[in-house]
């Protein structure tokens, strides 16, 4: 909203200082001071509010160490990230731009299924919470509007080269138009095509998958890439989910991814960076990290209490929003098959769990005794019951994501 208003100062007043609103990275550092004040002033009262209201945490007896010193400490802080990203966006993003409608979308839709489960668990005394029927049902609807909106809408497209590309002055927001003022010449057009890692010629199209079909392949692309889009959305989202175990891990891991993509979602939305890594140009999508600096204050202010000892839990309001934001955010910017890279502990939890729980029903039914690769899953909780300290798992697991974020970050240039 700001950045109309001082549009308005600045074309109809020429009210000196108001064209910074201009520049992407102006208003996404705004969005990250704004989101990291909010999370902390604010989070603070939020949790005496939950506390007032006595929502604490039901802690299930799983044998680790220091696990029962956490009952009773208040559950639902997702609420103060999701608000934390919210106003932000809606005070400095353009709010006309699709994929920032998208995020939006995203976020609340994800929040409103989290809180419900958490609303159940707290006062309904319902420990399992919303059946996950209900929640995956939720992911998908919100993976098959997605999917529709970034197939459908007619201003999600790419830039097609024609010829080689023309050095001009840099821009941080360029959109469609005459090569003169993109600096990379071509067309824009709507297709499904995606960025591939580790390939040289890097650019993936779902089409491909029915070439049987022959001219009508694109026409038909859909087919392939929304069921996709619901299965990528389903799957992070949960993963995060599954994350969420010990003080701060899912937190700090999505602050570590949020800032990796906001890196990609600035250089392929930007004519000067797509055109000198030679990467696909997205436009529109520069405006993404005014979100996702949002996304990213939100995090690491929320961890200021949610740090070992945690003060405050995110709850599935909060775990789950986090995992769909990070997938409908890497799917816009055509990043998606980064994600197991980007996501990698993410995907290691998840794993942990798939193999654990296949692993025990297979010997039960050949042995008729279930046996475990894992002391426990997820995985963390494999090393706790080893005897590592909450802190030190988690810190190590931060070290490991951020070398995931710097290999794929590489990944620009390393093909």
């Amino acid at each position: 909203m700001l950045y109309y208003l001082f549009d308005w100062l600045d074309h109809e007043f020429n009210l000196p200082g108001a064209g910074v609103f201009r520049y992407i990275s102006f208003r996404a550092a705004m969005a990250i001071l704004c989101s990291l004040f909010f999370s902390m002033y604010f989070g603070k009262r939020i949790i005496n509010l939950l506390l007032r209201k006595q929502v604490g945490e039901t802690i299930r007896d799983l044998g680790l160490d220091g696990q029962n010193q956490k009952k009773g400490t208040p559950t639902m802080g997702g609420l103060i990230i999701l608000t934390a990203i919210l106003l932000p966006t809606l005070l400095f993003a353009k709010l006309h731009n699709v994929y920032i409608v998208t995020m939006l979308i995203a976020t609340v839709w994800l929040g409103i299924i989290g809180f419900i489960d958490d609303y159940i668990k707290v006062f309904k005394k319902d420990k399992k919470g919303l059946a996950g029927r209900f929640k995956v049902m939720g992911q998908v609807v919100l993976g098959l509007l997605i999917g529709c909106i970034l197939y459908f809408n007619e201003h999600v497209v790419v830039r097609e080269k024609v010829a080689e590309t023309v050095q001009t002055a840099p821009s941080e927001s360029p959109g469609p138009g005459p090569e003169s003022a993109t600096g990379i010449p071509g067309r824009d057009i709507k297709s499904t095509k995606t960025t591939i890692p580790f390939v040289k010629n890097n650019e993936f199209d779902y089409a491909v998958l029915l070439s049987f079909l022959g001219d009508d392949a694109a026409r038909y692309a859909w087919l392939v890439f929304i069921p996709f889009v619901i299965f990528i959305v389903t799957a992070v989202s949960n993963g995060a989910n599954i994350t969420d175990g010990i003080d701060g891990l899912a937190t700090g891991t999505s602050a570590i991814v949020g800032a990796t993509l906001a890196v990609f979602a600035y250089v392929s939305g930007n004519t000067i960076f797509a055109n000198y890594l030679g990467i696909m140009y997205i436009p529109n999508t520069g405006e993404l990290m005014v979100y996702m600096s949002a996304f990213v204050g939100a995090c690491v202010g929320f961890l200021w209490f949610n740090s070992f000892p945690a003060q405050v839990f995110m709850g599935d309001t909060g775990s789950l929003a986090l995992g769909g934001i990070i997938a409908a955010f890497a799917i816009s910017i055509r990043k998606e098959l980064l994600i197991p890279i980007i996501c990698g502990i993410f995907l290691v939890e998840n794993l942990s769990v798939m193999i654990q729980v296949s692993y025990f029903k297979y010997t039960k039914r050949k042995s008729g005794a279930g046996k475990r690769i894992f002391l426990m899953s997820p995985l963390h909780h494999h090393y706790q019951k080893k005897g590592y300290h909450e802190a030190k798992i988690v810190t190590r697991f931060w070290i490991i994501g951020i070398f995931l974020a710097v290999l794929s970050v590489i990944t620009l240039k390393l093909r």
